[in-house]
C-alpha cells in the first residue's frame, strides 16, 4: 500500500530513452497479458529492481508512458492551429495532428487502441484526456460564436465524433496491416464529420 501511494521518482532521461521504446515495442507486438517485467527487462536491459524503483507494476509503467506520449498531441495541436481562423480548418488540423502523431508513433497507436484492456485503462486518470478536451471546447465555443457549428450539436457530440473517427481509422489501419498513412484517411471522413457538426 505504501508503494502505491508514494510520490513518483522522476525517471532519468537516459533510462527513459531505453525503457519507453522497449515497452511500446513489446506491447504493440504482444497481447497485454503476455508482456511482463521480465520481458521488459530483457528488451530494455533495465533491471526489474530499477523498474520497480520508479513504477509499482507493468500497468503503472505502461499507463505512465501512454499518458506522457498522448499528452504530446495537445501540445502539438496548440502549435499547429495558431493563426487559423476557420473552425472547419482548425478541426481538420486537429485530426491531422492527431493522426500524424500516430503515424510517427505507431507503437503508441497500437498499444493504446489495440493492446491494452479498455477496462483497465478506464480506471486510470490518464484515460480522461482533459488536455484534448480543453482544446476541443475552445474550438467548439469559437465555432458556435462564429456561426460555423450547429448549436444543436453539443460539445459532447463533437468530442464523441472526434474520438469515434480516430478510433475507427486506427482500428481499420491496424486490421489491414498498417498499409497506409492514417492522415491519408482524412479527406475521406472529414467531409462527413463537418457535415454532421456544421450549420
Amino acid at each position: 500500500m505504501e508503494n502505491a501511494t508514494r510520490e513518483r521518482l522522476p525517471l532519468p532521461q537516459k533510462l527513459k530513452d531505453r525503457l519507453y521504446p522497449a515497452v511500446l515495442e513489446l506491447f504493440s507486438r504482444e497481447d497485454f497479458h503476455h508482456v511482463n517485467i521480465r520481458e521488459i527487462y530483457k528488451k530494455s536491459g533495465i533491471s526489474p529492481s530499477t523498474i520497480y524503483k520508479y513504477y509499482t507494476s507493468k500497468e503503472d509503467l505502461l499507463f505512465t508512458i501512454l499518458d506522457e506520449k498522448i499528452s504530446e498531441i495537445a501540445r502539438l495541436v496548440n502549435l499547429h492551429i495558431q493563426g487559423l481562423e476557420s473552425t472547419k480548418e482548425i478541426i481538420r488540423k486537429i485530426f491531422w495532428v492527431t493522426l500524424d502523431y500516430y503515424d510517427n508513433n505507431p507503437g503508441v497507436a497500437v498499444t493504446a487502441f489495440i493492446t491494452i484492456p479498455l477496462r483497465s485503462w478506464m480506471r486510470e486518470p490518464s484515460y480522461i484526456r482533459e488536455d484534448a478536451y480543453s482544446v476541443i471546447i475552445d474550438v467548439y465555443n469559437r465555432g458556435i460564436s462564429n456561426g460555423e457549428i450547429d448549436p444543436a450539436i453539443t460539445i459532447s457530440d463533437c468530442v464523441d465524433q472526434y474520438y469515434m473517427y480516430c478510433y475507427r481509422q486506427i482500428h481499420m489501419w491496424y486490421f489491414h496491416g498498417m498499409k497506409w498513412k492514417l492522415v491519408d484517411t482524412i479527406p475521406r471522413f472529414y467531409p462527413i464529420f463537418w457535415k454532421t457538426v456544421s450549420i
